[in-house]
């Protein structure tokens, strides 16, 4: 492992961050001496981020933890393109109501990961609306089109794929790289950014600001990004089954974002402990050493901890209250997915697919047939099964991971 002098260098690679920088002597150097304000971006695609954006989100946090300047940039102006890298097809377009209303959902969740304030080393909250609206297109392209070289924008993987596999990319996608490097140059220009981070796919976009900066004012920025993260199946970050595991708690209850970290593969529970807690690294390593069954504990240390982080205190304390309630104690946990039925009965398949345990009838049939669900922990094959509820209420489950409750209105 390389080492470092700046205490932030040091810390993005004992936690596994870094994975290209721009110039890494000249950046930690300066590290070294004084507050680096750096920058990573998030385009206003849905109301939520989801798991696989935690990556930046704690590299934003790192860097206020080793005492530099985060800026948190919303994408309100990229966000009406969209960016192309590594997509298969154009984004939907969204209307500029639905791109506001996006970022301020999304707004609310940096405020549990980071401080913000007028400090030096205060996070700050901007939007590339501010300058990207009021472009005028022939002063852009004239003060800016003539750094961008077509032939070289044309040999980034993320625009080479795409048309490689002759998948259609617009004129107006091709724009994003120089509209990201323009905010790159803004953001030095006015906040005085030195740093721009982000995922492996943002390498040629950062790397256009970096040269926009340069030619245009002179002035030396930097890159680092991080290693594409995925599971240790191969899965994407983020990902499962039932769709994406969002930050935002309207957008997914805190017991399904506690299960998604507590049902993490045993290989990934050290590098997630180290990307996604602040726990000591110490502690970390022992966790991670941890064999058989006992590596159970680490990972529900890993669910309440980032849980905690996303989602706050008591969000976590209930999810682990739920958990052991439904696994350890054999009961009811009262933030499991619950289905209210006004009737003396329900049908199984019925009552799967009511839960959310199954898409369909016909989907919910074939888990029943493959043994997958349970009624009270008893293992019920037949599809045509009715449940009667004479008590209050009565555990679902599809599989030894997903519980619900079946309760009289």
């Amino acid at each position: 492992m390389t080492e470092y002098t700046s205490s932030l260098l040091r810390l993005l690679s004992e936690r596994g961050y870094i994975h290209q920088m721009t110039d890494a002597s000249a950046l930690d150097a300066l590290a070294a001496k004084q507050v680096v304000p750096g920058y990573i971006g998030f385009d206003p695609t849905a109301p939520s981020l989801h798991v696989g954006s935690m990556v930046q989100i704690m590299l934003l946090r790192r860097l206020q933890q080793a005492g530099h300047k985060p800026i948190v940039l919303m994408g309100g102006g990229t966000g009406k393109i969209g960016d192309p890298s590594f997509k298969d097809e154009a984004r939907k377009l969204m209307t500029d109501d639905v791109i506001a209303a996006n970022v301020a959902s999304i707004k609310t969740v940096f405020e549990r990961f980071l401080t913000f304030g007028d400090g030096p080393s205060d996070a700050v909250m901007l939007d590339n609306a501010e300058w990207l609206d009021n472009l005028e297109y022939i002063p852009f392209l004239r003060e800016v089109g003539q750094h961008f070289s077509v032939n070289r924008m044309l040999s980034f993987d993320s625009v080479k794929q795409r048309l490689d596999r002759e998948q259609s990319l617009s004129f107006l996608e091709f724009n994003y790289m120089i509209l990201q490097a323009y905010d790159f140059r803004e953001l030095s220009q006015r906040y005085g950014c030195q740093l721009q981070m982000g995922g492996s796919d943002q390498w040629g976009n950062i790397v256009n600001g970096i040269e926009l900066t340069r030619r245009m004012d002179g002035k030396e920025v930097f890159g680092v990004t991080t290693p594409l993260l995925t599971t240790a199946d191969g899965a994407k970050m983020g990902k499962t089954m039932n769709g994406a595991v969002w930050l935002n708690e309207d957008a997914l209850p805190a017991w399904d974002f506690w299960q998604y970290w507590r049902n993490a593969d045993d290989r990934d529970v050290g590098k997630f402990l180290r990307l996604f807690t602040d726990l000591p690294l110490d502690e970390i390593a022992r966790l991670e050493a941890l064999e058989g069954s006992e590596i159970n504990s680490a990972k529900i240390v890993l669910a309440n901890e980032v849980t905690r982080l996303v989602r706050g205190d008591e969000a976590a304390k209930a999810a682990e209250a739920t958990a052991t309630a439904t696994f350890a104690g054999g009961g009811l946990g009262q933030d499991l997915p619950t289905l209210e039925i006004s009737e003396d009965s329900i049908g199984l398949v019925d009552a799967l697919v009511g839960l959310g345990f199954a898409a369909s009838r016909g989907e919910a049939k074939r888990l029943v047939a493959g043994g997958g669900a349970r009624v009270d922990g008893a293992a019920v094959t037949d599809d045509s099964h009715r449940i009667s509820l004479s008590g209050n209420e009565i555990r679902i489950s599809s599989g030894k991971k997903k519980h619900g409750i079946l309760r009289r209105a």
